[in-house]
């Protein structure tokens, strides 16, 4: 899954409407859906451990399912995710029971290691561009870009991520064109390109009209 990452600003109120603006006048078919939803709704939650280890148990899980596994592995941290070393010091039966996979566990465990080892921090995070962003959390076992991307505009808050191979943008793209078909990589990176540097913003109103269309 890939993701075009840009040198846009960080997500704040004033960025968000300065986007929203300037979204509107160069793409008038997403400035109808921007008036049509409203302002846009991003905002920056969790510190990068945090949101990786949400993102871990929201992947491939419908968000109901995410939602339980999740209260259940809270519960286990004291109403809080676990901070990683408490993670790693939990018995894998205890996920387990928490309705995580064998792979799942793994993962959140190899998360847990990479910041309690000191060789993922948030300030290393805040510091790097979109890309080594990615480099880096895609080297820790069972994280791959779509987690990356995700963490990039919800966590660390970068206005220009567009991730390519998101199904939720991709059938918002196909809606906002009435395309006949869903748009691959290539033809949703020229479609997003009059949207630099605020295309995290653009994804989230694309998500916004994939939605409506799922309700419609």
């Amino acid at each position: 899954m890939r993701c075009m990452t840009g040198t846009g600003g960080r997500i704040d109120p004033l960025l968000l409407a300065r986007a929203s603006r300037t979204l509107s006048r160069r793409d008038p078919r997403l400035g109808a859906w921007i008036r049509r939803v409203g302002p846009c709704g991003l905002r920056r939650r969790g510190d990068p451990y945090t949101a990786l280890v949400h993102a871990v148990l929201h992947q491939q899980l419908a968000g109901a399912a995410a939602a339980a596994i999740g209260r259940r592995v809270r519960f286990l941290g004291q109403g809080r995710f676990p901070r990683p070393a408490a993670l790693l010091a939990l018995r894998g039966e205890a996920l387990l029971s928490a309705g995580l996979s064998r792979r799942k566990v793994a993962t959140l465990r190899a998360v847990a290691e990479a910041f309690s080892s000191g060789h993922i921090t948030t300030r290393r995070l805040v510091r790097m561009d979109d890309a080594q962003v990615v480099e880096t959390l895609t080297e820790i076992n069972g994280i791959g870009e779509w987690t990356a991307h995700m963490l990039l505009i919800f966590s660390l808050g970068r206005a220009d991520i567009l991730p390519l191979g998101d199904y939720g943008i991709r059938k918002g793209a196909q809606r906002l064109y009435a395309l006949s078909e869903l748009p691959g990589p290539l033809a949703l990176e020229r479609i997003g390109e009059p949207w630099r540097p605020y295309r995290s913003v653009a994804s989230w109103y694309l998500w916004q009209i994939a939605q409506a269309t799922r309700e419609d």
